[in-house]
């Protein structure tokens, strides 16, 4: 299975916010990311870059 790390990308800094991400679903500006053991969290913002090579997520904050 790939497991992906979000990070959120806010004034340039670069914050990790969750690890082990298996599905994410977008929503007009909200992304809820859903974690391997089913955890959850929502964030405000866009995807800007999803990168397998690294295993990252890159969220852009709104």
């Amino acid at each position: 299975m790939c497991e992906l790390d979000v990070i959120l990308l806010e004034n340039n800094t670069r914050q990790l916010v969750m690890e082990s991400v298996t599905k994410v679903l977008v929503n007009e500006d909200t992304i809820e990311l859903i974690g391997i053991l089913g955890d959850r969290k929502t964030l405000k913002g866009s995807i800007k870059i999803i990168d397998f090579s690294k295993g990252e997520i890159v969220i852009h904050s709104k």
